[in-house]
């Protein structure tokens, strides 16, 4: 059943991270042909945002260690309506590889947290911000839409809970640089309702408006689509979510799944938030996927839908 809430966005666009967030973090490298088709079945689904993949180096993230091979097989995506297939670029070096293949949107990886920017991009976060400031202005020019990420935002592993105007300060230099959009990372969890709405608030304090953030949760506590609606609320329209619940974080062992995009399909539906997206290609998609995976998807939606003894899953 369909029951509107007040004040909250008519449409969400649904950034999909499972094949690019979902997949670097699988112990087995998925084959090229199988990832091309997981895209596509995304698309097909409804998906309009789909990250395809990540030109770092492979010695980093050897599950993405195929980007050269797998973009140019995602060109027929375009037929199925109009899909934007962003990929992540880490430095110069990526972005050269990335416009080689005609990829025209890109995102670069920050960290609000000194420990995070140490362990997975090597540097401070000032160096880490110099790194991306050539990358976005080249992009820019090449007229690339380009997404910041800044991952830790309510929470760091080894620093503990991050101060709110901490985050602010470098998101605000992510968008100074020049980047479209910004995601605000829970990349291990932590976040709650509360925390959610009062950074909101303070980046739009800082001139960061509502309408140029995505918000990008982990489940770890159970806790990612209270504080999608948290977000809603607020007035956020972008969300990202990874297909089955695909996911987490190689250089923070106690990030868990991505918020699933079948549970945020499920809660927007009844929410009468329009996303485009069929749930049920999205389901049998994640199945289909889960199975070459060899372990069932951890997607509680996914999981309901496909149940034998869910009143929704058979007909009477």
């Amino acid at each position: 059943m369909k029951v509107p809430g007040t004040g909250l966005p008519s449409r969400v666009r649904i950034h999909e991270v499972g094949a690019r967030d979902g997949l670097q973090n699988e112990k087995e490298t998925v084959p090229t042909e199988v990832k091309a088709e997981f895209i596509r079945r995304l698309a097909v689904a409804g998906l309009t945002t789909i990250e395809a993949t990540s030109f770092v180096h492979p010695k980093w993230v050897p599950q993405l260690a195929d980007a050269e091979a797998l973009f140019p097989l995602l060109g027929e995506i375009a037929d199925v309506g109009d899909v934007a297939l962003p990929v992540l670029v880490p430095n110069e070096r990526g972005l050269d590889r990335a416009l080689a293949l005609g990829a025209r949107s890109i995102a670069v990886f920050g960290s609000a947290t000194e420990t995070f920017a140490a362990r997975n991009l090597n540097r401070t976060v000032d160096e880490s911000l110099a790194m991306f400031e050539p990358v976005v202005a080249r992009a820019k020019a090449e007229k690339v839409h380009v997404r910041g990420y800044l991952s830790m935002c309510f929470g760091d592993p080894w620093e503990g809970a991050v101060p709110v105007a901490q985050v602010v300060k470098v998101a605000r230099a992510l968008m100074d640089l020049g980047c479209d959009e910004l995601s605000l990372g829970d990349t291990i969890g932590v976040a709650t309702p509360g925390h959610v709405r009062e950074l909101l608030t303070a980046l739009n304090d800082s001139a960061v408006p509502t309408s140029s953030i995505g918000v990008h949760f982990h489940d770890t506590y159970g806790q990612a689509l209270s504080n999608t609606l948290a977000a809603l609320q607020h007035g956020v329209s972008t969300v990202d979510a990874s297909a089955g619940g695909l996911g987490g974080c190689p250089y923070a062992k106690s990030a868990t799944g991505n918020l699933a995009t079948e549970d945020l399909v499920w809660m927007l539906d009844g929410l009468g938030i329009e996303t485009g997206v069929d749930l049920a290609a999205l389901t049998a998609t994640s199945v289909w996927l889960a199975e070459h995976l060899g372990r069932p998807s951890p997607s509680r939606t996914v999981r309901a839908l496909t149940s034998s003894s869910s009143p929704t899953s058979h007909k009477e």
